[in-house]
C-alpha cells in the first residue's frame, strides 16, 4: 500500500511539472505595469513603494504584462522590481506561480 501511495504522488509532481510553463521577466506592479521592465534600483524602489500602497506584483515578459494570481503574490514579493524566472500555469492573462527565483544577469 505504501508503495503504491508514493507512486501515486510521484506521478502527480511529474503530471504537474508537465504542464507547467516558465516565464522571465520583471516583477512590477500594477500601478506602474511594463514602465519597470529595466529593473533598476530606481524601478525596484516605485514598484516596492506602488505594492505597499495597495497595487498587486505583476509579472513583464517580452512587453507584456501578466496578472500575478492572488495566491501567488507571496512568491514575489522578496523580488519586486528584480528579473526573475517563474515556474507556474497560465489561466487567461494570470499566472499561477508554483515557483519563483531570481534571474542572474
Amino acid at each position: 500500500m505504501r508503495k503504491l501511495s508514493l507512486a501515486i504522488s510521484l506521478g502527480s509532481l511529474f503530471a504537474a511539472a508537465a504542464f507547467a510553463e516558465t516565464w522571465s521577466g520583471t516583477v512590477s506592479d500594477s500601478m506602474c505595469g511594463a514602465k519597470h521592465e529595466a529593473a533598476s534600483e530606481s524601478d525596484a524602489a516605485c514598484v516596492k513603494k506602488c505594492v505597499k500602497g495597495g497595487a498587486t506584483a505583476v509579472l513583464i515578459s517580452d512587453g507584456k504584462v501578466y496578472q500575478i494570481a492572488a495566491k501567488s503574490q507571496s512568491k514575489v514579493m522578496p523580488m519586486l522590481g528584480e528579473k526573475v524566472t517563474v515556474m507556474g500555469k497560465m489561466d487567461g492573462d494570470t499566472i499561477e506561480i508554483a515557483s519563483a527565483k531570481p534571474t542572474k544577469e
